[in-house]
């Protein structure tokens, strides 16, 4: 009977000398660490070893004396403590293999989508599963209804960082208003979001198209450092704006309107919706 209850202990994840020692305390307890060796055939030389493994894992109690006395937590007890480890195991290796096999799904694949609800939608997901950084080049609309997500998100410990063409006031995330947003969109006429995730996925199209607006979601490396290299691009000159404006509208106008100028595609800057062939 002894042997097949060492049999069980060991199907908890218990090894011969701790299920030894555990039936032993079960006999008679507190005992000193000499005491359970002589009584449950543990060497000396390993018992203490074996004891404080399963005093940090509470599946014994340690007593304050010299020398110090063991008792064995009540079997139920054990019993749910192994269970509520298992299952805590059990829940992690879920979220871990769920998360590994869509990283691995979606790593070399570029999606296309269409229409605004259905962006914004995705974008939402991506930032649903952030565990790390968000960091959004979008425009005060589309931020708002985004809020929830990202809310949640900073409620976790996620940080953001928006660059917003337009006003904004979110006390939950670090914002940096983008200059001359009515300028740009006029420029590029419409609107735009970019949702980097973790320096992983990215969602980034444009959203003022109504049932016409794209969009493009991926995972792929290819894409993902250099899209979100263009956020981070953003907040360098936020940050070289707010410390050296002077200097640099001196040089390049006001807002950089020069600069702005000068790389544009046409002399009056293009619109999306003629790109596309709207």
């Amino acid at each position: 009977m002894k042997l097949e209850i060492i049999k069980m202990l060991q199907d908890l994840n218990f090894t011969e000398y701790e299920a030894k020692a555990y039936l032993a305390l079960l006999d008679k307890s507190p005992l000193s660490g000499y005491a359970i060796s002589l009584n449950s055939g543990v060497p000396r030389s390993k018992i203490y070893e074996v004891l404080s493994g399963m005093v940090e894992r509470g599946e014994v109690m340690v007593s304050h004396e010299d020398p110090s006395l063991y008792t064995p937590l009540p079997p139920q007890e054990l019993i749910r403590l192994k269970k509520s480890k298992v299952e805590s195991s059990f829940e992690a290796a879920e979220t871990a293999l769920a998360h590994y096999s869509f990283v691995s799904l979606h790593r070399e694949n570029i999606w296309n989508i269409t229409g605004y609800e259905t962006i914004l939608s995705r974008a939402a997901e991506a930032v649903n599963r952030a565990t790390g950084r968000v960091l959004l080049e979008i425009w005060t609309e589309e931020a708002k209804l985004l809020e929830p997500e990202l809310r949640r998100a900073a409620e976790r410990g996620v940080e953001i960082l928006i660059v917003v063409y337009g006003e904004l006031q979110f006390d939950f995330a670090q914002v940096y208003p983008h200059d001359s947003s009515e300028e740009i969109t006029q420029e590029y006429g419409g609107r735009w979001i970019v949702v980097s995730v973790d320096d992983r996925e990215v969602v980034a199209g444009i959203v003022s198209l109504g049932t016409d607006s794209r969009a493009a979601w991926t995972m792929h490396p290819g894409l993902v450092m250099p899209i979100t290299e263009v956020i981070i691009h953003d907040l360098y000159i936020y940050e070289m704006m707010q410390a050296h404006r002077e200097t640099l509208e001196q040089t390049f106008g006001p807002n950089l309107i020069d600069l702005r100028k000068r790389y544009n595609f046409g002399p009056n800057g293009y619109s999306m919706a003629m790109r596309l062939g709207l």
